[in-house]
């Protein structure tokens, strides 16, 4: 359990070759913080989470957030326009426009989850994931970075 205050930094480079980036910027064992960097072409699945509550913020770019219906979005948003995904809510994103999508991802679980592969556990796929993610990253929506 964290007991400390935890520092960080928002790296939002991105790699030449990579559609996208997840990076973990603090994590408590009901809280995660994270920055997701994604260029046109690194959008994610229709999945959920059984115990995340997630608010994702946009700091650059644009964003498109889908249900389960692929041809009507729930939401677009742009710089410093966000939205609240409720655990169970089937959902997938994408970078809506031309510049990088620069996102800060924040996730609330109602149980403990000590552990990243507990984080693992709580996604539910629907669909198929892109062929480009890892599949050793089940937690994640792509790269890590430092």
């Amino acid at each position: 359990m964290v007991t400390e205050p935890q520092q960080f930094r928002m790296d939002t480079d991105l790699p030449d070759g990579l559609p996208k980036k997840v990076r973990i910027l603090c994590r408590t064992d009901r809280m995660i913080g994270a920055i997701q960097v994604i260029r046109k072409g690194g959008e994610n699945n229709l999945h959920s989470h059984s115990h995340l509550d997630g608010m994702w913020t946009v700091l650059s770019g644009r964003a498109r957030f889908y249900g389960e219906d692929p041809e009507r979005h729930i939401a677009e948003l742009g710089p410093y326009e966000g939205i609240l995904i409720p655990r169970g809510f089937k959902y997938w994103f994408e970078s809506a426009g031309d510049d990088v999508l620069v996102l800060h991802q924040v996730e609330a679980s109602d149980i403990p989850m000590p552990s990243m592969d507990d984080l693992v556990k709580d996604r539910i796929d629907h669909k198929p994931r892109p062929g480009w993610m890892d599949p050793a990253l089940k937690s994640l929506d792509g790269p890590t970075g430092g």
